[in-house]
């Protein structure tokens, strides 16, 4: 993540790691060490855009319907400026498969229409692809980050144009 152009004052969504994802705990202890503060995804009863909530270590969190860890209700909502999303698989010109729900696609839409928001993938390098189907509303990612590597997709997202 050194690599990737984290915003001053950025607050941060990350990502309650589900088995087999990349954890997220090292990057959060990181990012709060520099000052950065850190949000976690609440994902909404219909079918919207995900909210996000502030989170520290050491906050409560709950189980959603999905078994994904959440901050309470009480937790105050925030608006991110950097997203770090989990993914199945990637490409490194951007394109995400997700879990098939497409909340992180409708939330990125959402937030691209109001400002400048930057999605990045966090992943295993196993999950590159060369590949992937996308639709018109499948939002890319600006950076990948790796075990290995920082890639970054926007000069490639550019080049398909």
């Amino acid at each position: 993540m050194d690599h990737a152009p984290i915003p001053e004052n950025a607050i941060v969504s990350l990502y309650h790691p589900m088995p087999d994802e990349m954890d997220t705990k090292p990057l959060a202890e990181a990012l709060l060490e520099r000052g950065f503060e850190i949000a976690l995804p609440v994902t909404p009863k219909k079918r919207g855009p995900l909210s996000f909530r502030a989170f520290r270590e050491g906050d409560p969190l709950k189980a959603d319907s999905f078994g994904v860890m959440t901050p309470l209700e009480a937790a105050l909502e925030v608006r991110p400026t950097l997203i770090v999303a989990p993914l199945l698989a990637f490409t490194r010109d951007g394109c995400r498969l997700g879990y098939g729900g497409g909340y992180y696609d409708r939330t990125l839409a959402a937030l691209r229409a109001e400002s400048d928001i930057l999605a990045i993938g966090f992943a295993f390098a196993a999950q590159e692809v060369e590949k992937l189907p996308m639709t018109a509303t499948d939002q890319r990612l600006d950076w990948i980050v790796t075990e290995r590597e920082a890639i970054d997709a926007r000069d490639r997202k550019a080049a398909l144009r």
